[in-house]
């Protein structure tokens, strides 16, 4: 049963449209899932509609057997109650016993991508975020180059960092910004991304 490999998150975590709107109300805390996920970083860009709608703090990690679910996971998760949420997560993944492992990880919405800055020329967004969207979202309409670029930003290094690797020098940030408005523009045409005055 799927319960029984480790599953490893990384940058990007989906979420059912259903949820996703009760995680950017704050009904929703955390996430259920069957198995056990371990998280590769302690921020996530969350993902529902075919779009990213928020970024998240991964708060706590920690797993249960399904039988020791309790009514405060459920709530948690945004359910009433531990049976409404077994019900739910039956209906996710079909049979699942009282054995199978689940991993509850809480979160916590540190920006929201419906409420953007007009004011910032990135609109707000870091850029290492929207390297790590146009890498998702934009493989085919990105160079070679831009491609290699906006991956070293997407591993957590500074516009000034990259410039440095690739230019010798960090006078070379000109080239790199050039490179993320491509980006975030791209991103916006493609609607994966809102300008604020859309929103």
């Amino acid at each position: 049963m799927g319960s029984k490999r480790t599953v490893y998150l990384r940058r990007h975590l989906m979420v059912r449209g259903e949820y996703a709107r009760l995680l950017l109300r704050g009904e929703k805390r955390a996430t259920i899932r069957l198995g056990k996920v371990v998280p590769r970083y302690d921020e996530v860009i969350i993902h529902s509609w075919g779009r990213p709608i928020a970024k998240a703090k991964i708060v706590r990690v920690y797993y249960k057997k399904v039988r020791e679910l309790s009514d405060k996971e459920a709530r948690l998760d945004g359910f009433m109650s531990r049976e409404e949420l077994l019900r739910e997560l039956k209906r996710v993944y079909g049979d699942i016993s009282d054995d199978d492992l689940v991993t509850i990880i809480e979160l916590e919405v540190t920006q929201r991508f419906d409420e953007l800055v007009s004011e910032d020329p990135y609109y707000g967004l870091k850029p290492q975020d929207i390297a790590r969207l146009a890498l998702r979202y934009l493989r085919d309409e990105l160079t070679a180059e831009e491609r290699s670029l906006l991956d070293r930003l997407a591993r957590g290094k500074s516009i000034r960092q990259v410039a440095l690797e690739t230019a010798g020098s960090p006078t070379n940030r000109r080239v790199i910004r050039r490179v993320l408005r491509r980006a975030l523009s791209l991103l916006v045409k493609k609607g994966v991304i809102r300008p604020p005055d859309d929103a």
